[in-house]
């Protein structure tokens, strides 16, 4: 039989004992629960012992918790897949109390108190219609146009094929300036509405931007208004995923070491 442990989701600066539904990692329907040191607690299930899979099933079960917590209290998201074993007699809960929130309990109250009233938002800013962008790179870049009217004209094969790769470079390079320009723009008129913010990695030729914001709670709306200025000037050309308000990911995550 696996030996049963204890998932961390969240820490959280209550006192309370509080019950969030039968919601755990794994579909078992295990109860989430707070386990409490002084005025901090650890957001927790049972769990057995194992390495869980970073599949969306998993993740999103440890989403799930956290954005049901953060209705109520400021959160500090734990690392994904944190479980606490029993060890020489103590009991899981026991060592989260000992090893995560007391000794981590300044810790923990300074960051809750940098969190608190802080929301996360996500952007990502795409391309609508990468025809359009690929016209305009040909049309604004004279070499890229030179060369494409080259090609055209070309009777030898064997130079059509090295055209036509200079081509496809010349258009990934001014393609990247692009996204670079466009992502630069976008990121400016979003962060002076922000605590801080990150930038995270774009995926394809349409992702012009993706990046995470911290907002005070208070300046919520004014960031939703800049999203719908910035949906009227690029008019089409650029489109917005907005997500959130989110647990805080990419601001913090507390790595347990036992």
């Amino acid at each position: 039989m696996t030996e049963v442990g204890k998932y961390i989701y969240c820490i959280v600066g209550t006192s309370e004992k509080r019950n969030f539904g039968p919601i755990g990692i794994g579909g078992r329907g295990d109860e989430v629960y707070t386990v409490c040191y002084r005025d901090l607690a650890a957001v927790i299930s049972d769990s057995p012992i194992i390495k869980y899979s970073i599949c969306r099933e998993n993740t999103l079960a440890h989403q799930v918790v956290m954005e049901k917590v953060m209705k109520d209290c400021t959160i500090l998201p734990v690392r994904f897949g944190t479980i606490a074993e029993g060890k020489d007699g103590v009991a899981p809960e026991e060592r989260i109390k000992e090893k995560v929130l007391k000794e981590r309990y300044e810790e923990f109250k300074d960051l809750l108190k940098k969190m608190d009233g802080k929301i996360e938002l996500g952007v990502k800013a795409l391309w609508a219609n990468m025809g359009t962008i690929f016209d305009e790179i040909v049309e604004e870049n004279k070499g890229v146009k030179r060369l494409k009217q080259k090609i055209l004209a070309a009777k030898l094969p064997a130079q059509t094929r090295a055209d036509t790769v200079a081509v496809g470079e010349m258009v990934k390079s001014a393609l990247e300036a692009k996204k670079d320009k466009k992502g630069k723009e976008i990121l400016d008129a979003l962060k002076k509405f922000s605590v801080d913010f990150r930038t995270n990695k774009v995926f394809g030729d349409k992702m012009v931007m993706n990046a995470a914001f911290l907002v005070d709670k208070a300046r919520e709306k004014q960031f939703d208004e800049e999203i719908n200025k910035l949906e009227a000037r690029y008019d089409g050309r650029i489109k917005f995923k907005y997500v959130g308000p989110i647990p805080p990911c990419n601001f913090v995550e507390i790595v347990v070491t036992w």
